[in-house]
């Protein structure tokens, strides 16, 4: 058997591997993380979302049509791409999915006639990765653009609210993907976009490298946070027990909560795990699955 490796000083720690997800899960909700990146088998989740039935139908067709030869690259194949992968998890009845997936294909074809079919993007639907002396990040790109010299982050949203400038600013994710498109690529990315596609607005913002890698020490400064819980998890609280049974009982968060709080609020009505969380019931009443969905006439 072969010795065990020792540890020594000033050796290099292990990296601790994420996603943007991941990181801000553990801003939101410490409790909510660790349900869904350490317990297992993990807790059950709640019915699926309306919302995000739409927004897989969309990027799923719009990552379709970038795929077909250019002369088939037109608005109607990207209605006709949404109507054939349409998802209907989530909708109150069927009534509900159709008038949501006509609205969806208007909305995709009215996105793709603004699109140039020869501008072929260098990725759709593309991971990339990058590590520092701490973390080693990855994540997969709606589209990555290439704009004369520069790459440029495209990121759909399907969402009610019409998305800002700061919006773009503050994502950590899109500046992430920013920094690592740049490295694996070897060419400047600045430029970060979220397309909305029910509005038809395009948000925009110009990083700098200083605020890029701002953005890098503060994915740092979570993952520090969360790799310490995890290992706290893991060498000192255990995993949290198995049921017995088919059925799951209640949890035991009690044991948890000093390394894994609960952060109560309204987003607690949008939580896959509430049923599971005392706290977050209480904090705020659960959403019916398609509440996120525009309000019909």
């Amino acid at each position: 058997m072969a010795p065990e490796q020792l540890g020594f000083e000033g050796m290099p720690r292990k990296l601790y591997s994420c996603t943007p997800s991941r990181l801000n899960t553990w801003l939101d909700c410490p409790r909510r993380y660790r349900m869904t990146y350490l317990d297992r088998p993990m807790p059950s989740k709640g019915p699926r979302w309306a919302h995000n039935s739409v927004g897989s139908s969309v990027h799923n067709a719009l990552a379709a049509w970038w795929k077909l030869p250019r002369p088939e690259r037109t608005p109607e194949m990207a209605g006709t791409l949404l109507i054939r992968g349409w998802l209907t998890d989530g909708f109150r009845d069927e009534a509900q999915s159709a008038g949501q997936r006509d609205r969806a294909r208007e909305m995709v074809e009215r996105y793709a006639a603004r699109l140039d079919p020869s501008d072929e993007p260098l990725g759709v639907e593309r991971t990339v990765a990058t590590r520092t002396e701490q973390i080693a990040v990855s994540g997969r790109i709606d589209r990555l653009d290439a704009r004369g010299p520069e790459l440029v982050v495209v990121d759909y949203k399907t969402g009610r609210h019409v998305l800002t400038a700061d919006d773009a600013r503050g994502s950590l994710a899109l500046a992430l993907y920013a920094v690592a498109a740049s490295r694996v690529l070897r060419r400047p990315c600045h430029r970060v976009e979220l397309h909305h596609l029910p509005s038809g607005e395009t948000a925009v913002w110009e990083h700098t490298d200083a605020s890029l890698d701002r953005h890098l020490r503060r994915a740092e400064q979570i993952a520090a946070e969360a790799a310490a819980a995890d290992e706290a998890y893991r060498t000192r609280l255990g995993p949290v027990p198995k049921p017995r049974s088919g059925a799951q009982p209640a949890i035991d968060h009690a044991p948890y909560d000093e390394v894994f709080p609960p952060r109560p609020g309204n987003l607690c009505s949008w939580c896959d795990f509430a049923r599971h969380c005392p706290e977050g019931t209480q904090a705020a009443p659960r959403k019916d699955p398609w509440a996120a969905l525009p309000v019909e006439a």
